[in-house]
């Protein structure tokens, strides 16, 4: 389509559909809307920038740049009017639009507790919180999460999922003493069973991080040079700072007041349009098949797929959503979980269940196969196999007959596991790059178009970008790829 696509929301989706957009021809304006007063950035590497092992400009993503893209960081839309086709800022600009893309994403959830919220306040904001007091979701939240750890010796996080454990690692790295607050009895239950939250927990542990669990928290006092949870145990703990990692709430505020069909978050369908035809919504606030993303490679696989409907460039493109595969991004801890993995009334031939806990050594392995495919791992430790049975579950292809080689990493004589884990022998479809969906094969096709380092590949596939988790198999195919002669080189 030609004419204006107003985008509201410069986070990791908005600035990717932004790029898209650019990428494609045709004679069209694109404004950029964002709330935060910033370039956009990396979210899922503030735990990096928290455990103070890089520094800001390092989770700074890549801008769309150029003629016909107008980028606004710090001016928030205040409301939407479908009728006029109009959206309205906190500077009292007016803005037209041929098309409107919401990507507005989502907030930290903070929990009613006495001490955090009031009568008048339920649902507290996450930016007016008490001192000491700081949720993790922003850049600025990292900051003040910096600032408030500057000169203290211990920290509490309340929350033991996958946000919660990251905020807690970065704490521990800068020398604090971490405790993680959990009402479920076993860390990251979403994506863990209990087995493998308890090894989790004892590696956490020697990490600097001990976690009360089946512990709900009650209330907070914040004093002047402390502040206090109650748990529901009876319990007291207190600590210098607290985190809140409560998980998210998607922010649909301005899709409701503007009529459209909100239910978690706003209901789109296969090409992202909402209940008005010319809005639609990616990332975080958007709702596909009563589902929410809330993962990087969900929100920057739907704004490839807008960009190729509203470019014209693949009209008939479709989102078909893939099963995510979550790594726990935290120094000291490798963990991949994908999958389903949830108990089932009978197990049958078909269906498959393995398991290994080295508790002493921080791994746990679990893995269930149905009808000889891969539909559920949990792979926590060091474990060789782990690129292999991420490339299984990906591809949906046959598991080996020697199941033990994906569970403990080695076949029976000591050799790995993984021969896929070799560039020489890893098809051109296996998926490297989660995130960016970038396979071997474009990066064999890369290198042949001239790119010779890590560097020159990153910038023409965008791989390693998202969680930063392949960067080793990204450097390790090009290492391959720089001492093999192109002959040598599958395609």
């Amino acid at each position: 389509m030609t004419g204006r696509i107003v985008i509201v929301g410069y986070g990791m989706a908005g600035s990717r559909l932004a790029s898209e957009l650019r990428a494609r021809d045709g004679d069209r304006k694109i404004v950029v809307l964002g709330a935060e007063p910033h370039r956009a950035y990396n979210r899922i590497m503030l735990s990096n920038l928290l455990a103070g092992k890089i520094d800001e400009s390092q989770v700074e993503l890549t801008e769309a740049a150029g003629h016909g893209i107008d980028i606004r960081p710090g001016v928030a839309v205040t409301s939407v009017d479908p009728a006029a086709s109009t959206v309205t800022t906190d500077r009292q600009d007016t803005i037209e639009y041929d098309h409107l893309v919401l990507a507005t994403g989502s907030r930290a959830m903070v929990p009613p507790l006495p001490g955090l919220a009031t009568e008048s306040a339920p649902a507290p904001d996450p930016e007016r919180l008490p001192p000491r007091v700081v949720a993790f979701r922003t850049l600025d939240d990292c900051r003040r999460i910096v600032a408030a750890a500057t000169g203290a010796r211990t920290a509490l996080v309340l929350g033991g999922g996958l946000l919660g454990l990251e905020a807690a690692r970065g704490l521990a790295a800068r020398g604090l003493d971490v405790r993680v607050v959990h009402p479920v009895g076993h860390l990251m239950e979403r994506q863990l069973d209990p087995a493998a939250g308890a090894v989790l927990a004892q590696t956490l542990a020697g990490l600097g991080v001990t976690s009360h669990l089946d512990s709900p928290a009650t209330s907070v006092e914040v004093e002047a040079d402390r502040v206090t949870l109650e748990l529901a145990t009876g319990g007291r703990l207190t600590a210098d700072l607290l985190v809140l990692a409560c998980g998210v709430r998607p922010e649909t505020g301005l899709a409701r007041t503007a009529g459209l069909l909100v239910e978690r978050g706003i209901v789109v369908d296969d090409r992202l349009r909402s209940s008005d035809p010319r809005i639609s919504a990616i990332g975080d606030c958007a709702q596909h098949e009563g589902q929410l993303t809330g993962l990087v490679a969900p929100a920057w696989a739907q704004a490839r797929v807008l960009a190729q409907v509203l470019t014209g460039d693949d009209p008939q493109a479709r989102y078909r959503p893939q099963a995510p595969v979550t790594r726990l991004k935290a120094a000291g801890i490798d963990l991949a979980a994908m999958g389903d993995l949830t108990p089932t009334n009978g197990t049958g031939a078909a269906v498959e269940e393995l398991s290994f806990a080295d508790p002493a050594r921080g791994t746990y392995a679990r893995l269930r196969i149905v009808h000889e495919r891969l539909t559920g791992a949990i792979m926590l430790g060091d474990n060789p196999a782990v690129g292999t049975v991420i490339q299984l579950f990906d591809r949906g292809t046959p598991v080996p007959s020697d199941r033990r080689s994906l569970l403990l990493g080695r076949a029976l004589g000591g050799h790995s596991a993984a021969p896929a884990e070799s560039p020489a022998l890893m098809p051109d479809s296996a998926t490297v790059c989660q995130c960016n969906t970038v396979s071997k094969g474009t990066l064999v096709r890369c290198w042949r178009a001239g790119a010779r380092t890590t560097a020159e590949v990153v910038a023409a596939t965008r791989a390693t970008t998202g969680c930063g988790s392949c960067r080793d198999a990204v450097e390790g195919i090009v290492s391959w790829l720089s001492t093999v002669d192109s002959v040598e080189v599958t395609g």
